[in-house]
């Protein structure tokens, strides 16, 4: 009986995706599924629903409650310089190698609220490499693309940030690039004078021509085996030969038939370039 309830739901959240991906063209269908229950129960026990049946209905009839849902199934967990040994080998290992170019083009992929797009321009800046970079920065929440375009973070977040940017490597001081107001921080305009945000979907839009560096850190590690295949084919046909991938510390392309499109650059960073 257990296997047949278990069953059950897996049909009902399946056709709960479909629905969307009918009504609104989101496809989250080969999401992780342990990913999707768990936003699902999270958002079913705030709505004082009874099943997946009465979240369902709303969510197909009821455009801006679908927004709730579209939030819920976002990665959004963030921050200034987060794993700062990551952004130090960017700027010991990487940093090198694409000063050899005359123009440079970067794509953070799900980049939520903006945190790690700006820490990179702060270490372009730093490395003299800012105004020769063209920076996209997406995601496909508009909602958190609008708070990454603002630049404004809480003001208690600054103790961290700054010991991640010194751990990082930092070279000036952090204060340097943001002013206190009120209860928040607010990043220099400067730093977004390269950037460019936009909406990207990473499972049904195209590809980003000519890129040097691409990073999309712990977005894969709540896409499926199938989907996490299809992605890696984007970065690759977005990259530049000899072009550098980054993904988070619990994302790999072992096991991916992408593996011989990449090679492993820094295997604890999960670092890897394309290998032509």
């Amino acid at each position: 009986m257990k296997n047949e309830e278990m069953d059950l739901i897996d049909i009902e959240v399946q056709l709960f995706l479909e629905g969307i991906y009918l009504r609104y063209g989101y496809d989250f269908r080969n999401y992780s599924r342990a990913h999707i229950k768990r936003r699902v129960n999270n958002r079913l026990g705030l709505s004082g629903l009874n099943n997946l049946s009465e979240l369902q209905h709303l969510v197909l009839t009821d455009e801006k409650f679908f927004q709730s849902i579209l939030k819920d199934f976002s990665i959004n967990v963030t921050e200034m310089f987060r794993d700062p040994e990551f952004f130090a080998f960017l700027r010991k290992d990487i940093i090198p190698v694409l000063k050899s170019y005359p123009k440079l083009n970067i794509w953070h992929a799900g980049c939520s609220t903006g945190e790690e797009v700006y820490s990179m321009a702060i270490l372009l800046k730093e490395e003299g490499l800012y105004d020769r970079c063209q920076i996209y920065a997406t995601d496909f929440n508009a909602d958190v693309l609008k708070e990454a375009k603002e630049g404004i973070y809480p003001l208690d977040v600054v103790k961290e940030y700054t010991s991640n940017f010194i751990r990082a490597g930092g070279k000036e001081s952090f204060s340097e690039y943001y002013v206190a107001k009120y209860d928040s921080i607010i990043l220099n305009h400067s730093l977004k004078a390269n950037i460019i945000f936009a909406e990207h979907n990473l499972v049904t839009d195209q590809v980003f021509n000519q890129m040097h560096l691409i990073i999309c850190r712990n977005v894969l590690i709540y896409f499926n085996n199938e989907l996490q295949s299809k992605v890696f084919d984007l970065f690759s046909n977005s990259l530049r030969p000899r072009g550098f991938m980054c993904l988070g510390t619990k994302e790999s392309i072992k096991g991916n038939d992408s593996s011989d499109t990449f090679e492993t650059y820094e295997s604890n960073l999960k670092v890897y370039r394309k290998t032509r």
